[in-house]
């Protein structure tokens, strides 16, 4: 029998995340300079890192002979959403305390519920552990909370949201989540996944972290990675009752997270400044790019993030052509959405190349067809 035939049978079953295409790739394959190129595909904050973090990494840098001390970062944490330190847990990156309540809860013969073009990183997780995956259609290309809750089985230990969603954007009302948090067996861990939350306008913001008192099967995840700027550091966390987080610092990897990031995401907390400056970029950006997807004639969904997804027709041809021309966005036929492109929002300068290759990619598919 062959080695990979001795494997898990669900671990043969996945497949593998695929990221945004890196800059030097594209550089490589299309001999683009790579100062030349632009990479709107993987919601990356366009003002780089909080200047706070960036003097905090320079100084730990003389400190990396030591394994990390996370306590810092999580009495930081627990004073920014009032949770106490015990209900704080760590991440290498978001993704990795996502795959800890995977482990802790998850296993053949165990159920978990989703919503179809949700995050691709949930079903990953799930189906790492054996578990069988529920994927719920969507309404209006998000989360049908209704639909969720009647696919809820006997067996479902785990049901994932995304809020504001990732490839899609779109967003759920808190009264709707608050209703569907009440109606859900008291026995089912639901994680709301919050790594958009600082890009909503702050009318449509609530800081559900108080909620865990009332919620006790409630899980949240937030990310250093958007509007932080920490994407290459990987650090996000998760807010959880105090059993939950016990439960899931009993898979955690030891020194899951770096010196780095743990000094980077510290110092960023407290960089109100940037996280307003970032926002306020997004909004405009958004507003930038909606404008030319109008002029262009080319419908999009309705975005809580730092990106929008549009209707590309032919969205693999388009997105060649917009290779082509050094750009990079997020093809999203992965998800079940073959004609969408998803771009992340950039600097007025960035995002007025990507309408003006997009508008050229647009005539080309259309002259080629």
């Amino acid at each position: 029998m062959a080695l990979c035939d001795q494997s898990l049978p669900y671990v043969r079953a996945i497949s593998p995340y695929q990221p945004g295409k890196p800059i030097t790739q594209l550089a490589r394959e299309m001999g683009i300079a790579v100062d030349q190129i632009v990479k709107l595909a993987s919601n990356e904050n366009p003002l780089g890192m909080s200047p706070k973090a960036k003097v905090a990494v320079e100084q730990a840098v003389g400190s990396l002979e030591r394994y990390p001390d996370d306590f810092e970062l999580k009495a930081a944490l627990a004073h920014h959403t009032g949770v106490p330190v015990g209900q704080v847990v760590l991440g290498n990156g978001s993704n990795d305390v996502l795959d800890m309540i995977a482990r802790v809860y998850l296993a053949p013969g165990r159920s978990t519920v989703f919503s179809q073009h949700a995050f691709a990183v949930y079903p990953l997780a799930s189906l790492s552990v054996g578990a069988e995956l529920i994927a719920v259609s969507a309404k209006d290309f998000g989360h049908d909370l209704d639909a969720m809750r009647a696919a809820i089985r006997p067996d479902t230990r785990l049901v994932w949201i995304a809020n504001p969603n990732n490839p899609t954007g779109t967003f759920l009302p808190y009264p709707q989540l608050k209703a569907f948090l009440q109606s859900v067996p008291a026995d089912v861990i639901v994680v709301i996944d919050e790594a958009y939350n600082e890009y909503l306008p702050p009318a449509d913001r609530v800081d559900i972290s108080g909620w865990l008192s009332e919620f006790p099967n409630l899980v949240v995840t937030r990310t250093f990675s958007k509007i932080y700027g920490l994407a290459g550091l990987r650090i996000g966390y998760a807010l959880a009752s105090a059993e939950i987080a016990d439960l899931m610092n009993r898979v955690r990897q030891p020194f899951n997270c770096n010196n780095l990031a743990l000094a980077a995401a510290t110092a960023a907390l407290d960089d109100h400044e940037f996280v307003k400056r970032s926002y306020e970029l997004n909004r405009a950006g958004m507003e930038q790019i909606l404008s030319g997807l109008q002029r262009l004639d080319l419908g999009h969904i309705p975005s809580g993030g730092n990106f929008l997804t549009f209707k590309a027709g032919n969205a693999a041809a388009v997105n060649e052509k917009l290779l082509q021309q050094g750009v990079i966005v997020r093809p999203i036929a992965g998800y079940g959405m073959p004609e969408w492109l998803r771009v992340t929002i950039g600097t007025e300068v960035e995002n007025q190349r990507f309408l003006a290759a997009l508008e050229k990619a647009i005539t080309a598919v259309g002259h080629a067809g």
